[in-house]
């Protein structure tokens, strides 16, 4: 795993933005495999002013987001859809018809779910699979559990999570409980993942994923054994993995 530890947000969203763009050079045909919350908005930001500079094209890139909300229309302002359209689509040269994101409004969400495996499986998996993580160390939204979960499937939200999402929303209510989520299969069979953190809230989970034990109980413990991980989060969010001595 390759570790970089910038001094802040901006800092981290440019160097995550730099690991996209070249990964976008290097293959113009490449499949991104997308996250969306507050995270990558940076990164996204970057992309689209040298996007705008003409440093880069999304024009034959292929797109692939983790999740979506269960019940949430795309034109919904909180749908994830609705987010890669207003922070990275309507403002590069990427092809419509070249970017999924998951059914929401599916009418047999499980059917929706072994669609969008197949798809992704048809693409041979992402070139590059952007990841946040969750305080409780969730990745996409495969939450803690008994279990890692192989396939796209529909999950019910943790407490946690809908808590944290619940500033997106007008009120707590108004947070879907359920989504569709790409699962841990899927992520690892990304040929390189970039995990991005900020924050001191994310400090426990970061240090969990990279160095305590690989259980469902931490989703983003799984990536220890993936061959080809760039983890790129501030000091904050790194910060137990420094006291450590693991990053400085």
């Amino acid at each position: 795993m390759r570790m970089f530890c910038e001094k802040d947000y901006e800092a981290m969203s440019r160097r995550a933005a730099q690991v996209i763009a070249a990964e976008i050079t290097h293959n113009p045909a490449c499949v991104l495999g997308l996250a969306t919350g507050s995270t990558p908005e940076g990164a996204y930001r970057y992309l689209v002013d040298w996007y705008q500079q003409g440093l880069i094209s999304f024009q034959d890139v292929l797109s692939v987001n983790l999740d979506e909300y269960k019940g949430l229309e795309p034109s919904h302002d909180q749908s994830y859809r609705y987010f890669m359209q207003s922070n990275l689509f309507d403002h590069v040269d990427i092809v419509p018809e070249n970017t999924r994101v998951p059914d929401g409004l599916a009418a047999d969400p499980d059917a929706e779910c072994a669609r969008y495996d197949a798809y992704i499986r048809s693409l041979g998996y992402a070139s590059l699979q952007l990841l946040g993580i969750g305080r409780n160390g969730h990745i996409g939204f495969n939450e803690p559990g008994d279990c890692f979960v192989k396939e796209t499937h529909v999950v019910d939200l943790t407490e946690s999570t809908i808590d944290a999402n619940a500033r997106f929303f007008a009120s707590r209510d108004d947070v879907p409980k359920q989504a569709l989520s790409m699962g841990i299969g899927a992520i690892m069979g990304a040929k390189k993942v970039l995990l991005c953190a900020s924050g001191e809230e994310k400090a426990e989970a970061i240090y969990n994923s990279v160095c305590g034990p690989i259980t469902p109980k931490c989703p983003g413990s799984i990536l220890q054994l993936h061959p080809n991980v760039v983890l790129v989060g501030d000091e904050a969010a790194l910060s137990k993995l420094i006291a450590a001595g693991v990053v400085k």
